[in-house]
């Protein structure tokens, strides 16, 4: 510091002296020449010109006097005679000016000149001789700069791998520098926020403490004349959301006292995620059903409490909730509840009557857990069998034939359908206040309660007939659980078809379709005996030939010279 200090003020001086150098160089050298130059050579060039002036003037009267007559008078010759003689002498004398003032500017300058240089030399010697003395009595400091200079150079090449490795290890794991009275973290997220016409995402500057739970939120988007303010919350959970759940990248979900749900948040970028979870002490998120065990995706008696809880929880306190069952509740709540229930340390040890577990969480695990059984409850053994009766366009074989099927169902399969369908029957009793008819129910649980073994193109097309299926059984449940059907060996068969089946024609025309006849080769009557055939219960029933096409018969050729007839 000393020695920067010295090298200061030498700068300081070394400025003053060169200050004072370009002052001398204006006063000593550039001032005297350019008065030399005004008043000596300025001079000189005005008697140049009077000495031209008057040279011209002489020899022109001079050639004038040349050619005057000598008959011309004596007296006007005499008269041009002393006019030359007088612009001579002007002449001469105008040149004697001029030499004159010729000799004074050549021997002036000798001394005008050179005497404005030697000062400004002198001055320049001073400078450079205070220069060399002030180097002289900074020389010591330079030394001891140079010296420290030397130290700082070897220290940094000391340093300089260790500096290199820091700045590895942060680029591969970088810190949060959190100080004394400081968040946990801080910085920018983004929240979803929905609206009545979208959602759109707001950016807040957010402040977490830890210790605390505390998270700030203060807006930074804010529109002209909105009044929203700080917003300060309290954190419960935290959860890293899935990727594929949502359309942005790096988002997590809060859960707070101060609002219902879950609030979906966006971090800058990987890192920032992890880190804001890491001082949210963050969960990922379950992506795979929390019924993991073989003996627990069967129909047990676990299976069977969880099952009643939730009957008994909707029917306590969701019977007349509009849309039961078709409203789905949050993927967190339903998972949190499912690990409670199945936990293998206390299964079922879950009050699903306390205000912890809304309708919504309750029917969508209930649901969930139907879905995730090994084998539907209707099973996969007869669901073709269901679906055909469903498909019959005969309603008494429709409800015969589904009749007998529930009771070839196994017992525990048969009596958890007749809790599900008992159910659905007191939910769609209340219809008028939930709007959920047979029809509503057999949509949502006609792929709950059956379900194909592959997923093939035909298995979509027949979800529609699971669908009928649920909706006969809630409508005739007093029917189909009073009791098993007279003959049980056998689904009945339908009755036989005894018309043709008539497919209308595919048309754009709003106009009614014409009754077009079928012909045949031949009629029923005609038939006889062995065009009929025995169905396997026995009926009878007739077989048709394929129809045959009507022949047009053609029209006579017309001989040579018969007469035409007239059109």
């Amino acid at each position: 510091a000393e020695s920067f200090k010295e090298f200061a003020e030498l700068l300081h001086e070394v400025e003053l002296e060169r200050s004072m150098m370009v002052q001398n160089a204006s006063d000593l050298l550039i001032k005297p020449l350019e008065n030399f130059r005004k008043e000596q050579i300025g001079f000189t060039k005005e008697r140049k010109k009077k000495f031209e002036k008057d040279g011209e003037k002489f020899y022109s009267m001079l050639d004038r006097h040349l050619h005057l007559s000598s008959k011309k008078k004596e007296s006007q010759l005499q008269e041009a005679d002393l006019q030359v003689d007088k612009e001579r002498h002007n002449f001469f004398e105008s040149s004697l000016e001029y030499v004159y003032q010729i000799q004074e500017v050549q021997e002036s300058k000798k001394f005008s000149i050179v005497e404005p240089v030697l000062a400004f030399l002198h001055s320049l010697f001073t400078y450079n001789n205070l220069t060399v003395e002030l180097t002289q009595d900074f020389l010591p400091y330079k030394q001891q700069l140079q010296l420290s200079l030397q130290n700082t150079r070897n220290h940094f090449s000391s340093t300089r791998e260790e500096l290199e490795d820091l700045k590895k290890r942060m680029k591969e794991a970088p810190l949060t520098c959190k100080l004394p009275g400081q968040p946990t973290i801080e910085g920018y997220l983004y929240t979803q926020e929905k609206w009545a016409l979208g959602i759109s995402w707001v950016k807040y500057y957010c402040q977490y403490e830890k210790e605390a739970k505390t998270l700030r939120m203060t807006p930074m988007d804010q529109k002209p004349g909105a009044k929203q303010g700080t917003l300060d919350l309290t954190l419960k959970s935290c959860v890293r959301r899935k990727t594929d759940s949502i359309d942005k990248r790096f988002c997590f979900d809060i859960e707070t006292n101060e609002r219902s749900g879950t609030i979906t948040l966006q971090a800058l970028s990987e890192a920032n995620r992890r880190l804001w979870m890491e001082a949210m002490d963050g969960k990922e998120p379950i992506y795979h059903s929390p019924i993991t065990k073989q003996e627990e995706m069967e129909l047990n008696e676990v299976g069977f409490k969880f099952v009643r809880k939730c009957i008994n929880a909707v029917e306590t306190k969701g019977l007349t909730t509009e849309g039961v069952y078709r409203t789905v509740g949050s993927n967190i709540q339903v998972q949190k509840l499912l690990n409670a229930f199945f936990d293998p340390k206390c299964p079922g040890d879950v009050d699903l009557q306390s205000g912890d577990w809304d309708i919504k969480t309750i029917t969508s695990s209930l649901k969930f857990y139907l879905r995730n059984l090994s084998e539907p409850v209707m099973t996969y053994k007869l669901h073709k069998e269901l679906v055909q009766a469903a498909k019959s366009e005969n309603l008494d074989y429709r409800l015969g034939a589904i009749h007998a099927l529930v009771y070839k169902l196994p017992d525990k399969n048969r009596e958890m359908l007749e809790l599900l369908i008992q159910h659905l029957v007191n939910i769609c009793e209340h219809s008028r206040e939930n709007l959920m008819s047979p029809s509503n129910m057999g949509v949502i649980f006609g792929p709950t309660l059956m379900r194909a073994q592959e997923d093939t193109v035909a298995a979509m097309m027949n979800i529609k007939f699971q669908n009928i299926v649920v909706e006969i059984l809630i409508e005739h449940f007093g029917k189909i659980y009073s009791g098993p059907p007279e003959d049980t060996a056998a689904p009945p068969v339908p009755p036989p078809r005894v018309t043709a089946r008539r497919h209308k024609p595919i048309t754009i025309s709003k106009r009614p379709l014409r009754e077009r006849p079928v012909f045949f080769g031949a009629s029923l009557e005609e038939s006889g005996a062995d065009q009929q055939g025995q169905t396997p219960n026995g009926s009878s029933i007739v077989s048709m030939e394929a129809p045959k096409p009507l022949l047009r018969s053609r029209l006579p050729t017309p001989r040579l010279g018969a007469e035409e007839p007239t059109r």
